[in-house]
């Protein structure tokens, strides 16, 4: 056992002041403030200064990050991707497929499933191996069921029509790791893909398309339950006809995720966004690529190459991912939408966790994974713990 005290804490409940966590086996045990603390033989105890305790950092959308993505063969891609994202205060994440060939596709949903399951391993034995390096928790798949319309960066010649047979395929190669897949509603065969894939607990985001109002809403009513960076690569919003963004801004079943990176929406479109949402259900995602991390130069996302200047990742002229780590992400909600740092904070910790029905993660409270970041007021990170374990060297 260890105990933790620190400034002040992030808990469920609000902000506690100067706390001792006690964390045994990856878990938290106790949390208590400072003058109700009892004495505990052999615990010893690290002082972590005055900054705040807020649970660790979500990831949904990531595509790599550290030079490699997240689809790269190359045994060293993920471990080189897990220690950048530790770094920047994410404590777990979902590598996210774009869309490939069908052989390149189930292949990578094997090799991440692989992955997955070596971590899980590493951690039921206390393995340090993965030390350093955030967690991957389940595969996001974004593609092939998209629209040709709103695909963005995505290659057309590999986007697929939704249907069971294929969404069978790919669930087999991940072994059922898929937790959260961005689909098109309007496309023929989605509803019946979407309500297969909500049956087997998977987050069924809509994204990527060109549907109208009606299109959205039969998709919400099949089981999607949140939106894939929300603006971005969908039919604008029109006051006479809302379409897919009417839907994602109004309806109260769906959470929303947004790239809060100053390039991919006006700093007024995040605010608007977390407006409309809420401090509940507004998730914040980076949508980083192999560049995160890197110098401006040519980088790959997938298959194919993306040029980066300025922060701006391109290709031929589109958007094509971001460059954005979640600890920026965190303090440009605070300030594009004028909320407090906690408010920002759970938008990309509790938030996330909840939408993808990760369970002990993403909040502060006994019982939960000691997994938690310490922050500067301002937002800064200054140290990342997973399962109670320093992964800021």
């Amino acid at each position: 056992m260890s105990a933790f005290t620190v400034g002040s804490l992030l808990s469920p409940t609000g902000v506690l002041e100067h706390p001792f966590v006690f964390v045994e086996q990856g878990h938290v045990l106790e949390i208590s403030s400072h003058h109700q603390r009892q004495t505990r033989a052999q615990v010893a105890v690290y002082d972590l200064g005055d900054g705040m305790m807020a649970p660790g950092y979500i990831d949904l959308h990531l595509h790599g990050s550290a030079g490699y993505d997240v689809m790269d063969e190359a045994a060293e891609a993920l471990p080189a991707i897990e220690q950048l994202l530790a770094r920047h205060g994410v404590t777990s994440y979902f590598p996210t497929t774009v869309t490939a060939s069908l052989d390149v596709t189930l292949r990578a949903l094997e090799r991440l499933a692989n992955a997955i399951e070596t971590r899980e391993r590493q951690l039921a034995l206390h393995n340090e191996e993965w030390k350093n390096r955030a967690l991957p928790l389940g595969i996001h798949l974004e593609g092939p069921f998209i629209s040709h319309a709103r695909r963005g960066a995505h290659p057309p010649e590999h986007l697929l029509a939704p249907t069971l047979n294929l969404f069978e395929q790919f669930w087999q190669a991940s072994r059922g790791r898929i937790r959260m897949m961005t689909i098109a509603p309007e496309l023929d065969g989605a509803p019946e893909v979407i309500a297969e894939a909500a049956r087997r607990d998977v987050c069924v985001s809509l994204g990527h398309s060109d549907a109208n109002f009606e299109a959205a809403e039969r998709g919400i009513a099949a089981g999607a339950r949140h939106a894939t960076h929300t603006f971005n690569a969908m039919r604008p919003l029109h006051h006479r006809s809302p379409g897919i963004l009417g839907a994602v801004l109004t309806d109260r079943r769906l959470s929303a995720d947004v790239i809060a990176d100053g390039v991919h929406l006006d700093p007024a479109i995040v605010k608007l966004v977390a407006n409309a949402k809420g401090p509940e259900q507004t998730v914040l995602i980076t949508d980083a690529i192999s560049a995160t991390g890197m110098p401006d130069g040519r980088y790959h996302l997938g298959s194919f190459e993306v040029d980066v200047r300025d922060g701006m990742c391109t290709l031929n002229g589109k958007l094509a991912g971001s460059v954005l780590t979640m600890d920026r992400a965190v303090r440009n909600l605070a300030r594009f939408a004028e909320w407090s740092l906690p408010q920002a904070v759970a938008a990309a910790s509790r938030n996330p966790a909840r939408v993808a029905g990760i369970a002990k993660k993403g909040i502060l409270a006994v019982g939960a994974d000691a997994d938690f970041v310490v922050l500067t007021p301002e937002g800064e990170v200054l140290r990342t713990f997973i399962g109670g374990v320093d992964c800021s060297q």
